[in-house]
């Protein structure tokens, strides 16, 4: 059994990101840690819900994926960066010591949505190898509908995945538990929309010779 821990800014990133890829790791007995930074995006247009509605959602998605929710922080939506980041990788760090992970999943470091930026870079320092010499994680990086595909291409900056994984037999289950976060789905072709991501799947598959993946970049992988 492994141990996971998946890192993400915001409720629904987990589910848009790599759903099947955590529901693939929870039906092989692994063990699945969600931590969360924020309420989500969701707060700003619901405050008065934001500590019921987003939250409920999460706490939904993870029951039906089998998988646990490590914590859901209280870091502002959308305003991460003026955080300073030593309390970011302060809870980062506590969170390594506690699970003690095998895989951690991170944001891609360059999307554009600003949280999911930061976020990975406080993750990336935290796992920085010297500060954890008994525990060596393997870390990937995930992409984010509307986010990492929306990243313009400057200076050769660009999701380049080195790692597909297959989520054929999880498909139906990651559609069903995504609809837990129904407020974040839009209507094609945004691409939040069960349609673009159906897409996104094929086209992930498409290039490794599956029929659905998500795909990955692994950062940093050390065998000892």
């Amino acid at each position: 059994m492994n141990k996971i821990l998946c890192i993400v800014a915001h409720p629904d990133d987990e589910a848009l990101g790599l759903g099947g890829t955590l529901i693939k790791h929870s039906d092989k007995g692994d063990e699945v840690n969600i931590f969360i930074f924020s309420d989500g995006e969701g707060a700003k247009k619901n405050p008065k819900d934001k500590n019921v509605y987003r939250i409920q959602s999460a706490k939904n998605w993870a029951n039906e994926t089998n998988t646990k929710i490590y914590k859901i922080a209280s870091f502002p939506d959308q305003k991460i960066d003026t955080i300073p980041q030593i309390e970011l990788v302060t809870e980062i760090e506590k969170a390594l010591r506690e699970i003690k992970p095998d895989i951690v999943y991170i944001h891609n470091p360059t999307d554009i949505n600003k949280d999911h930026e930061i976020v990975s870079k406080a993750s990336l320092v935290a796992l920085r190898p010297m500060r954890f010499l008994n525990n060596l994680p393997e870390i990937r990086a995930f992409e984010t509908p509307s986010s990492t595909d929306q990243t313009p291409y400057l200076n050769g900056i660009i999701f380049q995945p080195n790692l597909y994984i297959s989520i054929s037999k999880e498909w139906e289950k990651k559609i069903k538990a995504l609809k837990h976060y129904k407020s974040e789905l839009g209507s094609f072709p945004h691409p939040r929309s069960l349609k673009s991501i159906e897409a996104m799947a094929i086209k992930r598959g498409a290039e490794s010779g599956l029929k659905m993946a998500e795909a990955f970049i692994i950062i940093k992988k050390i065998i000892i």
